[in-house]
């Protein structure tokens, strides 16, 4: 599997990276939050634009962007409008989706952009064609408020999320029971060995799914979210916590030094 490298940050390859949400509703809040992103230890940045009180606004959209950009400095930006269907703070129809998204990607202040899976393949062609041409990455994403979907299905959906040419292919799914986390850890697992030539997102949300969260390299997800401000999910763990978790799991300390676990001999397992 091929790593989609932006900026520095390799995503695919080695620890899980971690990215926080911005969920501010005003100007002044969403960069209260984004400086609060600095010296922590996340990888990238997702800006929930769908709870900024002005996003209908291109121009002020655009205004928040390039403040982003220049507080955030070299930290990759994800530029995201869930809409309410999918969890998001509002409705949208489909001419301002792809109007909002495309602005975002045309600004020269984003690396990556969200475009959810259902919008019809007409948009998601759209959108990612036109990112594409301008050097921006596409997470293509399905989230499921509701159940977690037979493991056949989510996989079907990841197939036909890198069918349609996502960089990164995601999925987030509410689980009824541990054994609803335990089909979308399956999913993961069939999909990297069998199918996927490219990174995976997955996630069971709630309090539930918070292994999938920590645990997902394991099973082959490649990025994490993870909480500095508001969490814009259910099930989201703090940052910091998140990273020592993480680094305990794959087996190293954020020195480079072996921190895994040992058994009751002392030995490393």
């Amino acid at each position: 599997m091929n790593p989609v490298v932006v900026r520095d940050v390799r995503i695919g390859e080695g620890i899980p990276k971690i990215c926080a949400p911005i969920t501010g509703k005003t100007r002044e809040e969403i960069m209260e939050e984004a400086g609060m992103l600095s010296g922590s230890p996340v990888d990238v940045a997702e800006w929930r634009a769908d709870g900024y009180e002005d996003v209908f606004d291109v121009q002020k959209v655009r205004e928040v962007l390039k403040c982003l950009r220049e507080t955030l400095e070299e930290m990759p930006i994800l530029f995201t409008f869930r809409t309410k269907g999918e969890g998001g703070e509002r409705e949208i129809d489909a001419g301002n989706y792809v109007s909002i998204n495309k602005a975002a990607i045309a600004s020269g202040y984003i690396d990556l952009a969200d475009v959810e899976l259902f919008s019809g393949d007409e948009i998601v062609r759209e959108l990612i064609e036109e990112a594409h041409r301008l050097g921006v990455k596409v997470v293509l994403s399905n989230h499921d408020f509701e159940k977690t979907p037979e493991k056949d299905e989510i996989v079907s959906r990841l197939r036909r999320m890198q069918k349609l040419d996502a960089d990164l292919l995601k999925i987030a799914v509410m689980p009824g029971s541990t054994r609803d986390v335990l089909i979308l850890l399956e999913a993961t697992e069939e999909m990297r060995r069998n199918y996927a030539d490219r990174p995976l997102i997955t996630m069971s949300m709630s309090q539930a799914g918070v292994i999938s969260r920590l645990g997902g390299e394991v099973f082959g997800s490649a990025v994490t979210f993870g909480a500095v401000g508001k969490a814009s999910a259910p099930g989201q763990i703090r940052a910091g916590k998140l990273r020592d978790v993480l680094e305990l799991i794959h087996g190293t300390d954020r020195n480079g030094c072996y921190s895994g676990l040992k058994n009751e001999n002392n030995r490393k397992i």
